[in-house]
C-alpha cells in the first residue's frame, strides 16, 4: 500500500501509546509499518530532498501535532507516552484524528494561531486538507522552483552561441573542482577539435590525470553511434576518462553503451543534469533568498 498521509497516522499512533508505556519514535515507526503492512519499497520512499524517509517523517509530524494537542507527552529524547486527554479521546472511539479534530483543543489552537504565525485562513484550510506534512510541502515547493529554474537555464544556453557554451563548460568544471586555474582550463577547451575530442581538462589542480571532453549544444537526442565515436577517440588517445556534455539528452542505447565499456569511464551529462549542476555550483545563477530549516539539537538537551 502507499505510505499514509500524516493525518491518517495520528489515530494509529495514539493507539500505539494507549498501553500507557513510554515509547520511542523509532519503535512506533516500526510498529506502525507492520500494522499497515508497508513493504520495503514503501518504507524506503524518500522525501524530495532524499535525506529522510517519507514514512518516518510523517510519523514524526503526527507525533508533533498530537503532542501540541496534549494527547501525547514528550518524555525524553524521541520518547513519548499517552496523556489522560489522549486516553479520553480514544475512549470516545473517534473514526479518525486529523488537524480539524485537534482544533477542539485550545493548546493546539494556540500552536496554530494565525496571529502568531502569520498564516491566513486560506492557508490554514489548505493545511487541513493536504496529505503532505509541512516539511513535504516546503521540499516539494523547492523542487518545483528548482525545476523551473533549470528549464530556464537550458533555454538561455540554447539561445546563446556555441562559444558561450564552451565557456560555460569551463566555468562549471572549475566550479566543480576540475581544471586547475581558469587560464589552464580555458586553453584546454575547444582546442583539440579532432577525433571526436572537443577539449582536455585536468582532473585536479595538480594535473595528475586528464579528462577528455565532448560538448554538444544540441536539440536532437545523442545516439549510440555518436557516443561510440567519442569512445573510439578516447581509445585512440589511450585515455581512460571522458565526459560527454549535451544540452539535449541521450538515447537509452547510448547510455547502455557508455555504462558497458571495459577499461574506459565515460560520464554522460544531459541538459537536465547540466542545469542542475549549474544550480548546485552557482554557475549562471544568483541567490535570491535563503531559508534554513532547523531542528532541535537533542545532544544539547540530553541529560548527562
Amino acid at each position: 500500500m502507499a505510505v499514509p498521509d500524516y493525518q491518517s497516522l495520528m489515530l494509529p499512533l495514539l493507539k500505539v501509546a494507549s498501553d500507557g508505556n513510554e515509547h520511542t519514535l523509532s519503535e512506533a515507526i516500526e510498529l506502525l509499518s507492520q500494522q499497515l503492512q508497508l513493504n520495503e519499497q514503501d518504507r524506503k520512499e524518500l522525501l524530495p530532498s532524499g535525506k529522510q524517509r517519507k514514512f518516518d517523517n510523517r510519523v514524526h509530524w503526527a507525533r508533533t501535532y498530537l503532542v501540541k494537542a496534549l494527547l501525547l507527552q514528550s518524555t525524553g529524547r524521541s520518547r513519548f507516552c499517552v496523556t489522560e486527554r489522549g486516553l479520553s479521546v480514544l475512549n470516545g472511539n473517534p473514526p479518525q484524528i486529523n488537524v480539524k479534530f485537534l482544533a477542539q483543543f485550545p493548546e493546539f489552537v494556540a500552536f496554530r494561531d494565525n496571529k502568531t504565525n502569520g498564516e491566513s485562513d486560506t492557508q490554514q484550510e489548505i493545511i487541513e486538507r493536504t496529505t503532505q506534512t509541512p516539511q513535504e510541502i516546503l521540499e516539494a515547493s523547492y523542487q518545483s522552483l528548482r525545476k523551473a529554474l533549470a528549464q530556464e537555464l537550458l533555454e538561455r544556453i540554447k539561445n546563446n552561441p556555441a562559444k558561450f557554451f564552451e565557456s560555460l563548460v569551463v566555468d562549471l568544471l572549475i566550479a566543480m573542482g576540475y581544471g586547475g586555474s581558469r587560464k589552464d582550463a580555458g586553453q584546454a577547451i575547444g582546442q583539440a577539435g579532432d577525433g571526436g575530442i572537443d577539449g582536455i581538462i585536468k582532473e585536479d589542480k595538480l594535473g595528475l590525470d586528464a579528462i577528455y571532453l565532448q560538448a554538444k549544444r544540441w536539440e536532437n537526442t545523442v545516439t549510440r553511434p555518436i557516443v561510440q565515436g567519442f569512445a573510439g577517440a578516447l581509445i585512440g588517445r589511450k585515455a581512460r576518462k571522458g565526459v560527454f556534455i549535451t544540452t539535449s539528452n541521450f538515447s537509452q542505447q547510448a547510455i547502455d553503451y557508455a555504462n558497458g565499456i571495459d577499461n574506459l569511464k565515460i560520464i554522460l551529462i544531459d541538459g537536465e543534469q547540466l542545469a542542475q549542476l549549474m544550480i548546485d555550483h552557482n554557475v549562471g545563477v544568483a541567490e535570491e533568498s535563503r531559508y534554513i530549516l532547523k531542528k532541535i539539537d537533542l545532544d544539547y538537551f540530553s541529560e548527562e
